[in-house]
């Protein structure tokens, strides 16, 4: 009998043991150091004879804080692995705060690629060797280069470049020494001097066009052209690109077309495919596939079929040596949940190539791009909610997909083997239907388990949300299961909408409770920008949420304060988003939209991480927060909408799993270096005594 017992007890230790060490390697399959530096890929092109595809690796280095980019080239067929070429330096980056993409020019021969790269401080193109024997910059100018080209026979490079590199320091110095001038391309609120990243270095910033998007100075000096003749070397002065091998835009066509979105230009017989605008259905932007005999042609035939005809169609290409266009196309319900299609231009018919649930396309976290297209096959860039990005071939004939390139394919393989995913649907009770990505959390949890909720965009390979803030493989790992929701369909009115995410929370908060999946009373939520807007507003209207992040502030006063010198586009923005006036033209409306100044209307706890760029238009209520102590607010320098460098992602995403593990499990990681957040998280647990863990 006392074996018995004994063996018992050995059987039930040793599956608490089994549990711990399951629940310590889903943490680790999913660690933070993991989801931070996942390599990203952009720039797809293929070799004129549709042999080769180029392209650009993005991986973000905690050690060195930068983002390191690599070009490859690699067989479309898969028959061999890529082949290193050249170093792509550091990326540029947009006005957001993403990289932006840089796409490989191929010389007609295919012997080589040429691209911008920013090293040693400077913007040149450069080439590379596709046999990987040699690489060169070619434009050496104390301007950076802005863009460039190639003529049609490969002998000649056009580039263009802005203000000389020496010439914008000296313009910094000396508006530093005689003082700064205030108009409205000063932005308000952000430091004067040198105060945000551009073009690889510190840089004083200007506003162009709008309130909200920031250049270097002398950013709007117009563009000088020039060329190089690769034979001789011989430089010389242009008035302007090669017009043989520009892009064609919209303005080369007939004025009688309006509302082009996009074009593309045919190689063999000078046909143009373009996007025609059609509006909005269901909040988002929808168009008409069609095709122009040439550039004098002004009456377009359309695509007739339903998958071309007023739908949300991303990207279009034509196919070489066919009559066939190749379009992607997003579900209308689900946010890049992606099929790529070909409609014969001749024949009117079209053919479905391949869907998935994710982005497919030429890279990009957020605006994935056109794959690149051979004569039979795509070469694309595929994300899934689960899946890492990932390189694949797609034949244009039978959909059949091929791995090409996999540098995530530990992380894919872990994901796979221990962070399940759901595809979560529900309606709520008016019968709004609403998507989401699910995490359930670890096996080891006893009962039901907290929620997390990002509420935005559940677009690709899911990190964190838009932003990548909120590491949701990790908290599942933790025992937080976690879910991202996909917003409704915009409205026009701001309160409608933000009642639209609060109800969406809401209802996805009931369906797993009524599954035993989740425990209702520790409920965390988080956003970026509008899924900011809608945590909020969730954890002042109801009191349902137990813990919010925000990663972004939302529209306050002070944001109109700092922004009105641009009246004539923020006002109009102001009225069309928000249906906001001025403070003292719409007060009742600013009071129903505006965050309390009260700490005592907030219903939960606040964590801010905020961009040195943003953090200002958030003073007038966060420092009444920081002083009832209902918030903690950390601000991360030189960052701009989306956060980038990558130690700052790491300290987000590490905070917020500490912060939730806090406040619905009662859980302190006891990193000593740690103690202060923990120490000021329990002084405002004084303020929300029923919140958190039990």
């Amino acid at each position: 009998m006392v074996r018995r017992e004994l063996s018992c007890v050995r059987i039930a230790a040793f599956a608490v043991l089994m549990a711990l060490l399951a629940s310590a390697s889903r943490a680790e399959s999913a660690s933070i150091r993991q989801l931070v530096e996942v390599v990203d890929f952009s720039g797809l092109s293929v070799s004129p004879d549709g042999r080769l595809v180029a392209f650009r690796t993005e991986q973000p280095s905690i050690e060195r804080n930068t983002i390191q980019t690599v070009w490859y080239v690699q067989p479309v067929g898969g028959t061999s692995p890529p082949r290193r070429l050249a170093d792509g330096g550091e990326p540029l980056l947009d006005t957001v705060g993403q990289p932006e993409g840089e796409t490989a020019v191929w010389s007609p021969d295919g012997r080589w690629i040429y691209y911008r790269a920013m090293l040693d401080g400077r913007i040149d193109v450069w080439r590379a060797a596709v046999d990987a024997s040699r690489t060169e910059p070619l434009t050496s100018d104390p301007a950076n280069v802005r863009s460039f080209s190639l003529n049609a026979d490969g002998s000649v490079l056009s580039y263009s470049v802005g203000a000389p590199r020496g010439a914008v320091v000296d313009a910094e110095g000396t508006e530093h020494d005689r003082g700064i001038h205030v108009d409205r391309s000063v932005p308000l609120g952000d430091a004067l001097f040198r105060s945000g990243y551009h073009e690889g270095r510190l840089a004083t910033q200007r506003l162009l066009d709008n309130e909200l998007e920031r250049f270097p100075l002398m950013a709007d000096a117009p563009p000088s052209w020039r060329s190089i003749d690769l034979s001789t070397g011989k430089r010389s002065e242009s008035a302007a690109g090669d017009a043989s091998s520009r892009t064609l835009s919209s303005s080369d066509l007939s004025s009688s077309l309006v509302g082009v979105r996009k074009v593309i230009e045919e190689r063999e017989a000078g046909r143009i495919a373009l996007l025609i605008d059609k509006g909005e259905a269901r909040g988002r932007a929808i168009s008409t596939l069609a095709v122009l005999r040439g550039r004098k042609d002004a009456r377009p035939v359309e695509c007739a079929h339903l998958s071309c005809a007023e739908r949300p169609i991303t990207e279009i290409a034509w196919r070489p040596g066919s009559d066939e266009v190749v379009f992607t196309v997003s579900d209308p319900d689900i946010v890049l949940r992606q099929a790529v299609f070909r409609w014969n231009v001749a024949s009117g018919a079209v053919t479905p190539v391949v869907k998935l649930d994710g982005q497919i396309g030429g890279g990009g976290r957020w605006n994935p791009g056109a794959c690149a297209v051979s004569s039979d096959a795509l070469a694309c860039v595929v994300a899934e909610p689960g899946v890492p990005p990932r390189l694949e071939r797609v034949d244009l004939e039978d959909g059949q997909r091929k791995v090409l390139f996999e540098p995530n394919a530990t992380l894919a393989q872990t994901m796979a083997e221990s962070a399940p995913i759901e595809r979560l649907a529900w309606s709520d009770p008016s019968g709004t239907r609403f998507v989401g990505r699910y995490y359930p959390p670890a096996s080891s949890t006893v009962g039901p388990s907290p929620l997390f909720v990002v509420y935005y965009r559940c677009s690709g390979f899911l990190r964190g949300g838009v932003g990548d803030e909120w590491p949701l493989a990790t908290l599942a790992a933790h025992g937080v299961a976690a879910l991202c929701i996909d917003a409704a369909p915009d409205r026009s009115d701001a309160i409608e909408r933000f009642e639209d995410g609060r109800v969406a929370i809401a209802s996805a908060v009931d369906l797993l409770a009524s599954r035993g999946e989740i425990d209702p009373h520790r409920i965390g939520v988080g956003g970026l920008s509008a899924g900011a807007e809608v945590a909020l507003w969730t954890a002042t209207q109801s009191r349902s949420v137990h813990a919010v992040s925000m990663a972004t502030p939302v529209i306050a006063p002070s944001f109109y304060l700092l922004m009105s010198p641009w009246e004539d586009v923020f006002l109009s923005r102001l009225g069309r988003y928000w249906q906001l006036g001025a403070p003292d033209e719409t007060p009742e409306r600013w009071n129903r939209i505006a965050p309390p100044t009260d700490p005592r209307r907030l219903n939960a706890p606040v964590l801010m991480q905020l961009a040195e760029q943003e953090y200002r238009y958030a003073l007038d209520y966060a420092v009444p927060w920081i002083r009832g102590n209902v918030a903690d607010v950390y601000v991360f320098p030189h960052e701009k909408h989306l956060k980038f460098q990558p130690r700052h992602k790491l300290a987000v995403y590490e905070r917020n799993l500490d912060w939730f593990r806090f406040w619905l499990q009662g859980v302190e990681d006891p990193d000593p270096l740690k103690a202060p957040q923990y120490a000021r998280w329990r002084q405002m647990r004084e303020h929300f005594p029923n919140q958190g863990a039990p």
